[in-house]
C-alpha cells in the first residue's frame, strides 16, 4: 500500500486539515493525525504542516498509507431512498451538458461527516441524469443556508469552476433577514476571521483589521452589505456580498455590527426577541426560528460557452413566509441591487 496525493477542491477550501482528514476517515483518531504530522508523513505541497493548518484550492496533500483503516471506514452516506432522489432533483434550477446548479434546502449539509448520514454529496447519486459520473462540488453552503449550490459534471469543468471561485471570478448575492437595522445602510464591513476556541473548529471571531498579522491563525476577511428595506428598527433586509469566502463569514460579520440573522444560533441570541434595539435574534409570532439566509444570486462565465451565466434562487418556504409577512417584494429590487446603486 503506498502513499495518496490528493488536491483540495473549492468545495474544500480553508478547512483545518484534521477536520478534512476526520470526514475521509472517520476512524482516524486526532493522536494519529498528530503523529503523522510530528513524523513529517502528512505532507501540504510537500512541505511538513499541522493538524490545524488551514487548506487552499489546489494544494497537494500526501497521506501515508493508513494500513486497513481505509477499509474499516463506515460509509458515511445512507442508501439513496426514493424520496431522497425526489428532493434533490426537485432542487434542481438549473442543467446542461457540464453543470447543474440546486437550489440547496436549509438543513441539509453540503458534505458529509461524522454526523451526517445525509448530505448534498451524497445525494447527487441521482443527479447523474445520463452520465457515468455524479455531478462534483464545487463550492459549499452551511448546512441551515440555502440557495445557489453549483456541480460539475466532468473533471475539466470542475477544475475551471474551482479556479473560478478561488480567483473570484464569480458574483454571489445573499439575502437575510437581521435583527434591527444596520448603520450605515450601505457599507464594507472589514473585520478578520479567526477561529474562537478548540473547542468549535468552526466558529469564527472577529478581529480588528489592524491586528489580523498579529493573531496567529487570523484570515482577512471583507463583506459588503445594503439594507434594501426595513420594518421600523425591529429588522431589515439585506443584500451581502462575500468578497472573500471565510467559514461563517457572512454571520459572523452581521453579528459584529450588533444586527445578528434571525435564527442564527451560534451567533445571535436566541433566547432573546428583537424588540428594537437590534440584539435578539427572533422576531417572535409565528416567524420561522431558522436561520435566514439565502443564496440568492450567482453570476459566473460559463466554463465552455464563456457567456455570462445568472442562476437565481427562491427563498425557503420559513424565509417565504417572514417576507410576505413584512410584505417585501423580491419585484422590488434587481437581483444585483449594487449594481443599480453605482449606476
Amino acid at each position: 500500500m503506498s502513499a495518496k496525493i490528493l488536491e483540495i477542491s473549492a468545495s474544500d477550501d480553508d478547512q483545518r486539515l484534521d477536520r478534512w482528514l476526520r470526514r475521509s476517515f472517520p476512524q482516524l483518531t486526532q493522536g494519529r493525525i498528530e503523529k503523522m504530522c510530528r513524523k513529517g508523513e502528512l505532507r501540504i505541497n510537500g512541505s511538513r504542516c499541522k493538524a490545524s493548518s488551514r487548506l487552499k484550492v489546489g494544494q497537494a496533500v500526501r497521506i501515508p498509507p493508513l494500513g486497513n483503516l481505509e477499509a474499516r471506514s463506515p460509509k458515511l452516506s445512507k442508501p439513496l431512498s426514493a424520496d431522497d432522489a425526489k428532493t434533490i432533483m426537485n432542487a434542481v434550477i438549473y442543467r446542461d451538458d457540464y453543470l447543474i446548479a440546486l437550489n440547496k434546502p436549509p438543513g441539509i449539509a453540503t458534505q458529509g461527516g461524522s454526523k451526517q448520514v445525509t448530505h448534498i454529496d451524497g445525494l447527487t447519486e441521482a443527479l447523474k441524469f445520463g452520465m457515468d459520473e455524479k455531478p462534483r462540488l464545487v463550492h459549499r453552503l452551511d448546512k441551515e443556508t440555502s440557495g445557489v449550490l453549483l456541480l460539475a459534471r466532468t473533471r475539466n469543468v470542475a477544475k475551471h469552476l474551482s479556479k473560478a471561485f478561488q480567483q473570484k471570478k464569480t458574483r454571489k448575492i445573499y439575502w437575510a433577514a437581521v435583527a434591527g437595522v444596520p448603520t450605515p445602510t450601505l457599507g464594507t464591513i472589514n473585520y478578520g476571521l479567526v477561529k474562537s476556541s478548540n473547542k468549535d473548529f468552526e466558529k469564527m471571531r472577529c478581529v480588528h483589521p489592524g491586528d489580523v498579522k498579529k493573531i496567529d491563525g487570523a484570515k482577512q476577511a471583507e463583506t459588503d452589505y445594503m439594507v434594501l428595506t426595513q420594518l421600523a428598527k425591529r429588522g431589515s433586509w439585506l443584500a451581502m456580498v462575500p468578497v472573500t469566502g471565510r467559514t461563517h463569514q457572512l454571520r459572523a460579520h452581521i453579528a459584529e455590527l450588533g444586527h445578528p440573522i434571525i435564527g442564527d444560533k451560534k451567533y445571535g441570541n436566541m433566547s432573546r426577541q428583537n424588540l428594537g434595539d437590534g440584539w435578539g435574534a427572533k422576531l417572535g409570532g409565528d416567524l420561522s426560528d431558522d436561520l435566514h439566509l439565502h443564496a440568492r444570486y450567482l453570476k459566473l462565465e460559463h466554463p465552455i460557452t464563456k457567456k455570462p451565466l445568472e442562476l437565481v434562487a427562491d427563498l425557503p418556504p420559513h424565509m417565504a413566509h417572514t417576507w410576505k409577512t413584512f410584505e417585501w417584494s423580491s419585484k422590488d429590487f434587481s437581483d444585483d441591487p449594487f449594481s443599480d446603486f453605482l449606476e
